[in-house]
């Protein structure tokens, strides 16, 4: 589409608001920024004509409930998302594939990229990591691997990926949706118009009910990924062997081997975790479902790595291991971290905001595996209390806010941890409160971890 003459209304400078900017004035439109930080043209609304704008590009930051999307609501105005302004303002031609869910979405949308990769595609792996998504749509490529979060799918009203997966739906992000039900029903938006492929978990009945009611392109197909035997129109695993039953002309009798789950060994120690195994065969589904041979798929896997602050080793000092996990902004996250990991006893650094979640059923579950924890961040009472309930036994350090909070906190973990303990950086919750991201808290914690024995 062209923005040529209009008005484009932008909430939020970040990354995705200064896209959207650039973008607007290379086709011919009009931004005006609306931000508190100072570097917008606006700080509020205040004194803002929103009658003379044609459209509204609202970043994550502002929530649908904030006062500033109300008074656009109120003016009749058309509101999108991030992603929503991308595939607007797209290269027509280009399939896209996106990836959503509560976690996992970044390491299946790397290995999406990884698999694509190794089939000589020339793909843009965007999202919440790698180029802005505004960006990575208007360059020549043959494919656009999309990580959206809920958030992004609010504001989301035409995309129509050529496939699309749900991981899972847990309960993240209460406080922008309003409820767990509203934040489900974003999540199922990503399955709205999809052309080829909608891919879900089989064992999760809350995610296939999405794909059952999602408004689609005639003809595209449900496609289930499955830890066991695949049926029809699934993936699975057979005897240690990724095989897909889907994207076969002989489906009805047979399944093609797409390579072995021991392809996965080298991202963890121990054995492969069933989430990182739905994980790629969720990216497998997706890849197949764009055309990408069998023998891709094992070569990607082989040669993916996952990302630096998805349960990266970061150092041992005096036979205790240092892990870095801040990817895991939620209590999903944070289960997935453990039963990954081979150690039995770890000191837990958690803390930040915590966006309305509970924690009670991730300390219940947790609560054998931990010695001690290490809280940070200025929302601390959701997960002291669900500790301090469940887990009394379980030691406590709270770690004030303020200067060199990570320093302080590594350096709690370590008067705590025995050798043979891992001091593990799994927040459970988002690090904004006292970060710019999650990988700023991750380097943090690095370089907190790298400054022990100085």
């Amino acid at each position: 589409m062209t923005l040529e003459g209009r008005r484009v209304l932008i909430l939020g400078v970040g990354v995705a608001g200064r896209s959207a900017a650039e973008v607007t004035r290379e086709l011919g439109g009009t931004p005006v920024t609306v931000d508190a930080n100072g570097a917008a043209d606006h700080r509020d609304l205040a004194g803002v004509d929103l009658g003379t704008f044609d459209v509204v590009m609202a970043s994550p930051g502002f929530a649908p409930h904030s006062a500033e999307v109300q008074a656009c609501l109120a003016a009749g105005l058309e509101i999108w998302s991030e992603m929503e302004f991308a595939w607007r303002v797209r290269r027509p031609g280009i399939p896209w594939v996106m990836v959503t869910g509560t976690n996992g979405k970044t390491t299946t949308t790397q290995m999406v990229g990884a698999i694509a990769e190794a089939a000589g595609l020339d793909v843009r792996v965007c999202g919440n990591m790698g180029i802005p998504v505004i960006h990575a749509a208007r360059e020549r490529s043959d494919l656009v691997a999309v990580e959206i979060a809920s958030l992004q799918l609010h504001f989301a009203h035409t995309i129509s990926p050529h496939a699309a997966v749900c991981l899972n739906a847990d309960n993240d992000h209460a406080d922008w949706h309003g409820s767990v039900e509203a934040y489900r029903a974003d999540k199922a938006k990503v399955y709205q118009h999809v052309q080829v492929a909608c891919v879900y978990p089989a064992a999760d009945a809350a995610v296939e009910r999405m794909v059952e009611e999602a408004d689609v392109v005639e003809g595209a197909r449900a496609i289930g990924v499955t830890l066991g035997v695949p049926g029809l129109s699934q993936l699975g695993i057979v005897d240690g062997v990724l095989c897909d039953r889907a994207f076969t002309p002989h489906r009805r009798r047979e399944a093609i081997e797409l390579g072995q789950v021991s392809d996965l060994a080298h991202l963890v120690a121990g054995d492969v975790p069933p989430y990182l195994a739905v994980n790629a065969l969720s990216a497998a589904a997706l890849c197949r479902a764009v055309g990408v041979p069998a023998a891709a798929v094992r070569d990607g896997l082989r040669g993916f790595r996952l990302d630096q602050h998805r349960s990266a080793f970061v150092r041992d000092l005096d036979g205790v291991t240092y892990v870095d996990d801040s990817k895991a902004t939620n209590a999903h996250a944070v289960q997935a971290a453990f039963g990954g990991r081979a150690p039995r006893s770890v000191v837990w650094l958690a803390g930040g905001l915590a966006k309305g979640q509970e924690f009670a059923g991730l300390v219940e579950e947790i609560a054998g595996r931990v010695r001690a924890a290490v809280l940070i961040g200025v929302d601390q009472d959701p997960l002291a209390s669900a500790l301090a309930t469940h887990a009394p036994e379980i030691p406590v350090v709270t770690v004030a806010p303020g200067e060199d909070v990570m320093q302080r906190a590594v350096d709690a973990a370590r008067g705590l941890a025995e050798p043979g303990d891992t001091v593990l950086l799994s927040p459970a919750c988002a690090s904004m409160d006292q970060f710019r991201s999650y990988a700023d808290r991750g380097e943090a914690f690095t370089r907190a971890v790298e400054a022990l024995d100085r």
